[in-house]
């Protein structure tokens, strides 16, 4: 996905947790291979300068691709990690910033908000030919689509939801200052911010015309509201951004994906999360969302619980639903441009282009 303000990242060497629900691979090889955009000549060298006790040779497989960064399991005879790295496309000079995901999650490291360790950043793109970061591998399920929710009765999956909102209250309490990232980000301004970055975002990625686009920008900027407040956002609070505890999946072991990570208002974050219930926002993610499955709480449910779980206020919503369909629009598609141009890693990208305009729709109807 794209600009900072508009995966996983997943510690230790415990047997990754069997099921459905674990982490899958889309690499159907025994990881000895470099997988596309990873060489594991290259990257081998850099653990034995960065990454001490190497035993054995490393293996990689790619856990995900295209839509955001390339996430791959990297593993040797004794540990395992996680590699990110930018897609092969990249259209923004602030996209998929390494160095500021990887900060936010050192710097979360010693809080209440579940986080991978992190182990190494490499800004040096004559390594691998672009930019990466090392974090632990955390244990656990992660929900992806409605066949994942298949094995978990409806109280669970309704705890899974309530664990994530809880999750993101938690990282909005934080106070940032105090954790090294009072420098994050610009919180004062940050709405029209969005508006006016998302709306340049669209100018870069477009790939045809579409009126309603315009139409809702438009509105955005001659509505902006007064700030709810200013914290850590994560930008892309999805159910299947969390690594959850298989025997309890209202706990979220760790919150993945920071690339968005920034400053800002957190009722900008909420709302993005719960555009992401929304049906329209499926084939972004290949169909078969988890998040927008019918057993998940509602709308109102979710933003309840987020008020109770943070002691927010939840005010002006439907200028902040507004904004997180616009910004899930423009983020489609700049998905569906790097498809077409063919620098897509993995499957399922052929429905991202229909999404567009469907969720540029939702957003003017979230105004009107």
């Amino acid at each position: 996905m794209t600009t900072r303000e508009g995966q996983d990242v997943m510690t230790g060497s415990a047997p990754e947790t069997s099921g459905q629900a674990s982490p899958t691979a889309l690499d159907p090889t025994d990881g000895t291979a470099s997988p596309a955009g990873l060489d594991l000549a290259a990257l081998t060298g850099f653990f034995d300068a960065r990454v001490p006790g190497r035993r054995g040779p490393l293996r990689a497989t790619l856990l995900h691709g295209g839509r955001s960064n390339l996430t791959y399991r990297v593993w040797d005879d004794a540990s395992r990690w996680v590699v990110r790295r930018p897609p092969l496309g990249g259209l923004t000079p602030s996209a998929h910033d390494m160095s500021r995901e990887y900060r936010v999650v050192a710097a979360l490291g010693g809080t209440d908000v579940p986080v991978p360790r992190a182990v190494a950043l490499c800004e040096d793109v004559r390594v691998i030919g672009a930019p990466f970061s090392v974090v632990s591998l955390v244990e656990g399920a992660v929900i992806r689509t409605r066949e994942d929710l298949d094995a978990y009765s409806d109280a669970q999956v309704v705890r899974a939801a309530f664990g994530l909102v809880t999750a993101l209250a938690r990282l909005h309490a934080v106070e940032y200052p105090q954790v090294g990232l009072a420098d994050f980000g610009r919180p004062a301004g940050y709405l029209g911010r969005q508006v006016g970055r998302w709306w340049d975002q669209w100018s870069r990625v477009a790939t045809r015309e579409l009126a309603d686009i315009a139409a809702l920008h438009a509105l955005l900027a001659e509505r902006l509201p007064p700030e709810s407040g200013a914290a850590i956002v994560h930008g892309d609070a999805r159910i299947d951004n969390a690594i959850l505890d298989p025997d309890d999946l209202g706990t979220v072991r760790a919150l993945v994906d920071w690339e968005m990570a920034t400053l800002g208002d957190p009722l900008a974050d909420l709302a993005l999360a719960v555009v992401y219930h929304d049906p329209a926002f499926e084939p972004v993610l290949g169909g078969s969302a988890a998040s927008a499955s019918d057993r998940m709480p509602s709308t109102d449910v979710l933003i309840e619980t987020y008020a109770a779980a943070s002691g927010r206020d939840v005010v002006n919503f439907d200028f902040y639903l507004a904004l997180g369909y616009f910004k899930s629009a423009v983020i489609a598609e700049g998905i569906h441009s790097r498809y077409i141009r063919g620098k897509t890693v993995g499957d399922g990208f052929e429905t991202v282009e229909a999404a567009v305009p469907d969720l540029a729709a939702a957003g003017l109807r979230a105004l009107r």
